[in-house]
């Protein structure tokens, strides 16, 4: 039944699937983060001599046949084979079962900034080469991005609602955002939510390289991404997927889940200001910040950990500091701050996935990822960014922040779960 604004659900997290480039399961991913393990390395998906950034963090060891057959897999374009295999995961963490009975409350939200490129590059070459007619049939189903989260729904049965969010580097958040309001609302019991990216591709990689936003430290890879540093010079691509099963509270402990965290606020703004700058100062980022808060009906000062965009580059990084600053006051210097993608790069679309998953892990652990290789401190990041090693403390309340191109700023608000 759909509620009322007066009888808003409480929404709690049940799931979560991660496959990431410092681990392909939920339990080696919250591993590899409490061990500060590096992700980037050169590029193998294909040669990138003519480049002039040669280092990714690439998903190792991916096998997609352990979560579908040859012939489906066949008709997916990676990020969607990503998409959906962390899907099954959360899913079987959660140990919802989807059935004739409960298709139709059970939704998919996931959000990708790209889609099938990889897809896109090589039918263009077909085309070019072969000629029309040797274009696959299956080109476009493969390559257009609400596709993870279709064959999310056909290969677990979910009828519910489904929607796939492009706000580039904030589709992630935008997801599991959007599926909390239809949660929270009564449109679904349960929804599957999160993001999906496989842009390192020649063509993707070109062009963010001709933008200048991208590292070149290809001869130490280990240090490329490096969030708040003085000597940051630029993000790395990342690739994978994050997961997590949202679900109305009654309905979880009605089947007796275990509860990882609760979702209790979701902000979003636009700077309205650049394609792909941030606004000076931050303001569209703070605002987003209040805004979640104001939704989950907390104070700054309630705040104890932040999961950054941090993207190692000179803009975002200062700019967020700033924004935090604005959003929180003088609590700012009190909280634990970290960028996950100094381990593993930059998931674009699927960036705020993977770290809504470290944020939701956080909590249930009261443990901190750390960001690695902050090491000469950028005077304008003066925060706590929990330097190089993880950190275990208390966890009530955290924040995980995504921002992308266009000026789309996202917030989500998660706190530890209280009966």
């Amino acid at each position: 039944m759909i509620s009322s604004g007066s009888e808003l659900k409480r929404v709690v997290v049940t799931g979560l699937g991660a496959i990431t480039p410092i681990g392909n399961t939920l339990a080696d991913y919250w591993e590899g983060l409490m061990q500060g393990r590096n992700g980037i390395g050169p590029i193998t998906l294909f040669d990138p001599a003519k480049h002039d950034c040669r280092i990714a963090g690439e998903v190792k060891n991916f096998d997609p046949h352990l979560y579908l057959d040859r012939k489906e897999a066949k008709r997916m374009d990676r990020f969607a084979q990503l998409g959906v295999s962390a899907s099954k995961q959360a899913l079987a963490d959660s140990g919802l079962v989807i059935t004739d009975l409960n298709a139709e409350q059970i939704g998919v939200v996931i959000g990708t900034g790209i889609g099938g490129l990889k897809v896109m590059e090589e039918q263009q070459e077909i085309y070019l080469n072969r000629g029309p007619d040797r274009c696959s049939p299956f080109m476009v189903p493969m390559m257009i991005a609400n596709m993870a989260a279709g064959l999310t729904a056909i290969h677990t049965g979910a009828k519910g609602p489904n929607n796939c969010t492009v706000t580039a580097c904030a589709a992630g958040s935008n997801a599991i955002g959007d599926a909390f309001r239809l949660v929270q609302r009564g449109y679904a019991q349960a929804m599957i939510c999160g993001g999906t990216e496989a842009a390192v591709t020649p063509l993707s990689l070109a062009g963010f390289a001709a933008c200048r936003a991208l590292s070149t430290r290809n001869d130490d890879p280990e240090h490329a991404c490096r969030p708040f540093d003085r000597d940051r010079d630029g993000f790395v691509m990342g690739e994978g997927a994050g997961i997590l099963i949202l679900e109305e509270l009654e309905h979880a402990r009605s089947r007796g889940a275990k509860i990882y965290a609760e979702v209790i606020g979701y902000g979003m703004t636009c700077d309205a200001y650049h394609m792909t700058s941030p606004v000076p100062g931050g303001e569209g980022a703070a605002r987003a910040m209040q805004l979640a808060l104001k939704d989950a009906g907390i104070t700054a000062d309630q705040v104890s950990y932040i999961n950054a965009h941090g993207t190692s580059t000179p803009a975002n990084d200062s700019t967020e500091t700033a924004a935090i600053k604005t959003a929180l006051g003088e609590h700012a210097y009190k909280v634990a701050i970290s960028s996950t993608k100094s381990m593993t790069g930059h998931l674009l679309g699927g960036s705020g996935g993977i770290e809504a998953v470290a944020t939701v892990m956080a909590i249930a652990n009261d443990r901190v990822p750390p960001t690695i290789n902050l090491v000469n401190p950028d005077p304008d990041c003066d925060l706590d960014y929990v330097p190089n090693q993880s950190r275990a403390q208390t966890v009530d309340v955290a924040l995980s922040n995504s921002f992308g191109f266009g000026g789309h700023n996202v917030t989500l608000v998660f706190k530890s779960f209280q009966p």
